[in-house]
């Protein structure tokens, strides 16, 4: 079974750190010619910034990072380890740093860096990239909160729901899990909800949330 994170969408965060301005990018990338290009694009939007660090992995492909112009290790590495603690891939990161006259130490800057790629990964939501059982599956519509429950709890979505007399929703379920997903329903409804297998699929699910923006 293949299965890997990627970001859900581009975001973009800022917060200010001892008068430094940090302002984290993440973007979903498919090569490291797509990653190079965001960063080329950020050093030129913010060209007037001390530092625009960054770091990308690609899926079976490299992993590379750089802390421009910030003391060795303060920056690239710890948003890295950001990512790969999460085990997103097919990523870039891009933390400009607009640096506001006060030091910030090294801890300091690792603990910015770090808060930063963390800041614009939860702004930008994870996904989850595997093969998934499509199931067609009617229910009533008093059914359809405690089958909407069920699903998550299996590890499925709900990926389309058809409204009419009855709603006929398209279930997206892991594949080793489909089966006892499917015999799971027709218990817990006496047999009503039965559903139907109509194909697979390899996609991407949103698979946390992407943040949202403060005001």
């Amino acid at each position: 079974m293949t299965e890997y994170y990627i970001p859900t969408q581009a975001s973009e965060t800022e917060f200010v750190e001892k008068r430094s301005r940090f302002i984290g990018h993440v973007w979903r990338v498919d090569s490291e010619e797509e990653a190079r290009a965001r960063i080329e694009e950020m050093k030129k939007r913010y060209y007037d910034a001390r530092h625009n660090c960054w770091c990308y992995l690609i899926k079976d492909g490299p992993v590379r990072y750089s802390d421009d112009g910030e003391p060795q290790g303060t920056a690239g590495q710890p948003m890295l380890n950001v990512f790969q603690r999460e085990g997103v891939v097919n990523v870039v990161c891009v933390v400009t740093r607009y640096f506001g006259g006060i030091l910030l130490g090294a801890g300091g800057l690792v603990r910015a860096y770090t808060q930063s790629a963390k800041d614009a990964l939860d702004g930008a939501g994870i996904s989850v990239v595997r093969r998934w059982v499509e199931i067609l599956l009617p229910c009533s519509y008093a059914q359809y909160e405690r089958v909407k429950l069920e699903t998550e709890g299996f590890g499925g979505v709900i990926a389309e729901a058809d409204y009419g007399a009855d709603i006929a929703l398209t279930v997206l379920l892991p594949e080793e899990r489909w089966e006892d997903y499917l015999a799971h329903m027709l218990d817990i409804t006496a047999g009503t909800v039965e559903g139907m297998v109509c194909g697979e699929r390899f996609q991407d699910v949103p698979w946390r949330a992407p943040r949202e923006k403060e005001e």
